[in-house]
């Protein structure tokens, strides 16, 4: 799979559900839709620019093989990720300028750190490459967040978000295993650690499920 086409599809489903997708979807109610796409257009080609270069100056400095155990490790934790799940704490109620710098700066400032940004250094990392990870990542980021904005206006709560989250979770976790696989050597990675590994990380998903998102204080709407 081309570095592209696997920025693209990973991110795409990094995506869904995140909360940054919810914020788009909560500024298209306020704004244009177009306008909302424009905001997320920058403020993802800005953030994931700066994220692949990140990820791509890494590998003059650490060792391939470490880095690929990480990328490998942290696509299993995205897939966790995904199935806890995200929510907006008041995000698209914290700047009012001009729509399109409100949509831009919010959304800018909730990438950091989200597993959207953190997959993006991972795929630098993978494919040791910027421009291709770059324009793959921030293409994936317009179609879902168009997608969310479409199907959460139109459509409502017509597609079960869980089906997608799980879906998304899975192929997160099994590129994950799958890189493990690849760079551990057979004499630690016996078929007896494989089958516990997998075990646990079965209840792991299980347990993260079933685990109540963390509650925050709700952001007072001013009426501004």
């Amino acid at each position: 799979m081309t570095a592209f086409a696997a920025s693209f599809v990973f991110v795409v489903l990094a995506e869904m559900g995140d909360k940054t997708q919810l914020l788009a979807m909560a500024f298209a109610t306020r704004f244009r839709a177009s306008v909302v796409l424009w905001g997320v257009f920058a403020a993802t080609a800005l953030n994931h620019l700066f994220a692949v270069v990140v990820g791509n100056y890494l590998t003059r400095f650490v060792p391939m093989h470490h880095i690929q155990l990480a990328a490998a490790a942290s696509f299993i934790l995205f897939g966790f990720w995904t199935i806890r799940g995200d929510e907006l704490r008041g995000e698209d109620r914290k700047f009012d300028f001009h729509p399109f710098w409100t949509v831009a700066i919010a959304f800018f400032i909730a990438e950091m750190g989200d597993k959207t940004q953190l997959a993006t250094v991972a795929l630098a990392v993978k494919y040791q490459t910027i421009v291709p990870v770059w324009l793959g990542t921030t293409a994936a980021m317009i179609v879902a967040d168009a997608f969310g904005i479409v199907v959460g206006i139109l459509l409502g709560k017509r597609i079960p978000a869980r089906l997608v989250k799980w879906g998304s979770a899975c192929v997160f976790v099994g590129f994950g295993v799958y890189g493990i696989h690849e760079n551990v050597s057979a004499e630690i990675l016996t078929p007896v650690v494989e089958i516990a590994s997998l075990a646990a990380l079965a209840a792991i998903a299980f347990l993260v499920a079933r685990t109540p998102a963390r509650e925050e204080e709700p952001v007072p709407d001013t009426g501004e």
